[in-house]
């Protein structure tokens, strides 16, 4: 007898794994298939405005997209993701959020086929045929064939979902046989009979949920006990409700680390677990105490019932909660909190889609954002040196931080430009898109150098590199050389202020001479034993990297004086300061060399 009883646990275990394994290739399979298309149409529909998609159609496309991956949990993490980034808004995301409850029904009311068969007792052989048990078989013999032989990965993909599918039903039917003979046992049945019991239901319902992680293998798992030993609805309502609660135990721990707006996406799943159990325990058992009907204790052999309840308890509370997304996330945010304002969310803000109607002032707002870009790039600058010479926490944070608004602004920002661009614009205005076009890639390359000599700097600094006195002296001249670059560019870019731009390029110039003489006394300085290798590819490291900064400036200064005289090339500039052969160029460049070159040179 105690080795049928471990037996029977094996084969239990093993159908509930089969069951979930088949769930989760077909899943996956179908994700692969869509070759990530439905991240992007969830990303893309449910951001189509700045003010969001209507409930209904957020309601809907959650509904759908869970129906096909087969799992609440992953479309409302996929949710978390894209509000944790700023992609789209919590109040967009609740309706989805309830839409995907309900497609998470979808594999309970592919178990509940079966019953087609049962019912019609050999009289159809189409209602047979469409019964899991029998295509089960067919389809993992056709999907391991597919699987075996096709060349093409969509092919195999599609295999997957067969192999999934027949899956799942083998692992379900494993599941009845061993259920199967407890039917007779009264032990059993009082055992079943005391889960009447709400507390008892509902606790066992979600701690088993809670513990396989899905409420559409928990379901089925109540479902192959339905079909096998019967269940009153007593005794199925209350299991179901904790099913449902427990589930949301994956979002919670896909919810750590997220940010407070991400967190709230999360509670909201739950809450809408917790509202929907509370509502329908009280109506239910109200209604039960009532009118007290004769089948709420009868045992029932079938399948489609439990899949009923569970869309039922979905469905109504979906359509309960629908119209109060709005207060759903008013309400988790006073009991999490909000975020504090990011600089991206602060600046984002200005790029508002009703202003491309009028594109003078959708080209203002750009250059506030543009400009708020440039400053946060010389933020940058002055941390990265400060962490070259010594790292620092807070500093880090910030330097990161700050990168993270750069690289958005170069996506955001010319995707906002871009926009204006197709409007009816000026032959002024079509050169301010110009300039804020090109120089978006500069501004973002100086950010990323910036990043690159923090992480030289952090080299230097685990392995307790230090540089000659040569070499710091040289070190120093050139942050500073640079320093007086960014702040020129950055003041010119501004105010278009193609005077100040006309100094950028032989500054340029100025700060290349520099760091050849660099690296020409670093030679001889190794030659002589002064410096050691390491020390030297420091020092080059960051003298390389202040190099191309000082590139992408001379490109920002081309892009300005551009915009204001409708130069085209250098070589359009004749007696411009920009013109190397100009006597004011000459003049600017020799001035620059005094200032920066020479006082480093031996």
């Amino acid at each position: 007898m105690n080795t049928q009883i471990i037996f029977d646990v094996i084969t239990l275990l093993g159908g509930v794994g089969m069951f979930l394994y088949g769930m989760s290739l077909m899943g996956s399979s179908l994700e692969k298939l869509a070759g990530g298309k439905l991240e992007k149409v969830l990303e893309r529909l449910t951001t189509s405005d700045k003010k969001g998609v209507g409930a209904i159609k957020g309601w809907a496309l959650g509904l759908g997209v869970t129906a096909i991956i087969q799992s609440s949990a992953a479309t409302t993490i996929m949710l978390i993701g894209f509000v944790n980034a700023g992609i789209m808004t919590l109040i967009q995301a609740i309706p989805v959020v309830f839409g995907a409850n309900i497609g998470s029904t979808a594999t309970a009311i592919l178990i509940s086929l079966e019953d087609l068969k049962k019912g019609a007792g050999g009289s159809s052989i189409f209602l047979q045929f469409i019964s899991p048990t029998t295509f089960a078989p067919i389809f993992i013999g056709i999907g391991a064939f597919i699987m075996m032989f096709a060349k093409k990965k969509q092919f195999k993909d599609a295999a997957g979902i067969l192999v999934g599918l027949g899956i799942l039903f083998v692992g379900m039917k494993s599941m009845e046989s061993v259920f199967e003979p407890l039917k007779e046992s009264p032990k059993i049945s009082d055992m079943i009979s005391t889960l009447s019991n709400p507390l008892l239901g509902v606790l066992l319902g979600l701690v088993i949920t809670a513990i396989i992680q899905s409420s559409s293998a928990s379901v089925g798992i109540l479902q192959a006990l339905a079909a096998s030993t019967g269940i009153a609805p007593a005794v199925a309502f209350p299991v179901i409700i904790g099913q449902n609660i427990g589930k949301c135990m994956t979002i919670l721990i896909g919810g750590i680390g997220a940010n407070k707006k991400a967190k709230r996406v999360s509670f909201s799943y739950l809450f809408f677990n917790i509202f929907g159990a509370l509502f329908w325990m009280v109506v239910v058992y109200a209604l039960v105490f009532i009118f007290k009907p004769d089948f709420w204790f009868t045992k029932f052999e079938n399948r489609t019932y439990i899949a009923a309840i569970h869309i039922a308890f979905n469905a109504l509370t979906s359509l309960v909660l629908l119209p109060f997304s709005a207060q759903m996330a008013k309400f988790t945010g006073k009991l999490i909190g909000e975020d504090e304002e990011s600089k991206s969310d602060s600046e984002f803000k200005k790029l508002d889609t009703m202003l491309l109607n009028t594109p003078t002032i959708a080209l203002e707002q750009c250059e506030k954002v543009m400009n708020s870009m440039v400053e946060t790039v010389y933020e940058n600058y002055q941390l990265a040196m400060q962490l070259f010479e010594k790292q620092d926490t807070e500093k880090l944070e910030l330097l990161n931080e700050n990168e993270s608004f750069i690289d958005k602004c170069e996506t955001v920002l010319s995707g906002y430009t871009l926009k204006v661009n197709t409007k009816r614009l000026t032959k002024d205005e079509r050169r301010v898109v110009s300039k804020i076009l090109n120089s978006i890639s500069d501004f973002e390359r100086i950010g990323d150098r910036c990043i690159n000599i923090y992480f030289s700097g952090e080299v230097k600094n685990d392995k307790g590199i230090h540089f000659s006195e040569e070499g710091i002296k040289e070190a120093k001249a050139i942050i500073a050389a640079m320093d007086s670059m960014l702040r020129l560019t950055m003041e010119s870019f501004r105010n278009n202020d193609t005077t100040m731009a006309g100094r950028i390029e032989p500054m340029k110039r100025a700060v290349e001479k520099m760091a050849d003489t660099i690296k020409d006394q670093h030679i001889q300085r190794l030659e002589a034993g002064k410096c050691n290798v390491e020390a030297g590819i420091a020092l080059l490291d960051l003298v390389g990297n202040i190099e191309r900064m000082a590139s992408h400036c001379g490109n920002v200064a081309l892009h300005i004086v551009k915009r204001v005289n409708t130069f085209d090339e250098f070589d359009d500039m004749h007696g411009h300061a920009m013109d190397r052969r100009s006597e004011e160029y000459k003049a600017l460049y020799q001035y620059y060399l005094t200032q920066f070159v020479e006082p480093i040179k031996k």
